[in-house]
């Protein structure tokens, strides 16, 4: 390859990789240096990177890996099957092949499975020079992923405190690193989920995040770059549970048909027979609509506030428990706050739809009959009724679906919005029935 290549960004070189015919890529990694193809590897989408080192003889494709992040390596392994997985780690020099299988053992979607063990320690007991000669000595050897952030250690690896590059850079001579570095260190478990990894990183603003054992061993570190892929990744996954449907493994475009078929047809399934309850209410009055064919008017602007306001308040909260704003434990704070929410914003719907049904009959714009006054107050208290229910209803049940062990964002909007219908129907033609009795109906 010529020097142009030598000046992009390896993540500019997958782009250029991924738009290639597939049999082509395997050539193009193959002209470039080892390091510069690991570096583009690690850019590269998972389901080509996967197909490539499967192609490649078990050798070739170890020294290119060998030449990736110790995080990267593992979760390119892992995403292979077994059988290949493990051809490769033999052909590993064996110091990488143990730091390989032991980033393997970890739960991918834990810190465990995020953190590198491309690292810079320092023991505690050391004088700023001698900090930075073992700094320049890491950094000579290899590649760190985070040389920004130096670890002080004890003489049985337990972390002691933290300091930035710069501030080792920038302290007197002769001082002792434990005098510079902070003793209190946010650091995690590596059985800790990928989620709440995310959340602290970003409460105190980390760049990297240390991994420790229940001794306070330092394990590795998690980065910000890794923190930010878990964050596109949650927010990918519950939009698409939003949208009322699983989510998808892979991008968009690579999904084959029957995938996403599979994946979208369950919950259309689900939420298909959900309506048909809302048939059953409706057919149930069907006596009152025929008498009073105005009242399936306002069906539409009934079932639809509802939905609407079950799924603000489902979004919502949903929100809130991802951040950790909202626990389990603070479901009775949510129904105080939702409740006169809920009946403001009925009230507010409710007293719009009524005054525009009256208005409406009173100009003369509309026949609504001699008892326009009472049909606009049927309205009216529905929308109070059914705007409220749907607020507690949203909000209660990422509750309800955590408490069971589901992923709150599977009470997606559609979910929410036909569990409201059901009730919508229902309370309208009740509050009709009450208000219009001996008059239209």
């Amino acid at each position: 390859m010529g020097p142009q290549t030598e000046e992009m960004h390896p993540a500019d070189l997958a782009d250029v990789a991924e738009a290639l015919p597939e049999e082509l890529v395997r050539a193009f990694l193959a002209a470039l240096p080892r390091e510069r193809a690991a570096e583009v590897l690690e850019y590269l989408d998972e389901e080509l990177r996967t197909q490539v080192l499967e192609e490649l003889p078990a050798g070739e494709a170890a020294e290119i890996v060998a030449e990736m992040d110790p995080d990267e390596r593992a979760d390119a392994l892992e995403e292979l099957d077994e059988e290949t997985a493990d051809e490769i780690l033999q052909e590993l020099e064996p110091e990488e092949k143990a730091e390989t299988e032991r980033l393997l053992q970890y739960d991918p979607y834990t810190a465990g499975g995020l953190m590198t063990t491309e690292f810079v320690s320092v023991l505690e007991t050391l004088t700023v020079e001698e900090s930075l000669r073992g700094v320049r000595a890491m950094a000579r050897g290899g590649r760190r992923e985070a040389m920004y952030t130096i670890y002080t250690v004890d003489d049985t690896g337990r972390l002691r405190g933290v300091l930035s590059l710069r501030e080792l850079l920038a302290a007197p001579e002769g001082t002792r690193i434990s005098e510079l570095a902070w003793s209190e260190v946010v650091s995690v478990s590596p059985d800790m989920l990928q989620e709440e990894v995310s959340q602290i990183t970003s409460n105190y603003d980390l760049v990297a995040l240390p991994v420790v054992d229940v001794d306070k061993r330092l394990l590795g570190v998690v980065t910000v770059d890794d923190v930010i892929d878990v964050i596109q990744e949650e927010g990918t996954e519950d939009a698409q549970k939003f949208g009322g449907m699983e989510a998808l493994e892979e991008p968009y475009m690579q999904i084959s048909l029957w995938q996403n078929v599979r994946k979208r047809g369950g919950w259309l399934a689900v939420l298909a027979v959900s309506e048909m309850l809302t048939a059953s209410v409706m057919a149930r009055y069907e006596d009152e609509l025929g008498r009073v064919i105005l009242l399936a008017q306002f069906i539409p602007l009934i079932m639809s506030s509802g939905g609407n306001s079950g799924s603000q308040a489902t979004s919502l909260i949903i929100r809130a428990m991802a951040l950790g704003e909202v626990r389990l434990s603070d479901w009775w704070q949510v129904v105080q706050r939702e409740l006169p929410a809920g009946l403001i914003l009925g009230l507010m719907l409710g007293t719009l739809a009524a005054a525009r049904i009256s208005a409406w009959a009173l100009l003369g714009l509309y026949d609504y009959g001699p008892h326009h006054f009472r049909l606009a107050l049927t309205v009216g208290i529905t929308l109070v009724s059914i705007v409220t229910i749907g607020s507690l209803t949203g909000s209660m049940l990422p509750f309800l679906l955590r408490r069971l062990g589901f992923d709150p964002a599977s009470a997606s909007a559609p979910f929410v919005a036909t569990l409201v219908d059901v009730s919508a129907i229902s309370i309208y033609f009740s509050v009709a029935y009450m208000m219009l009795r001996g008059t239209l109906l």
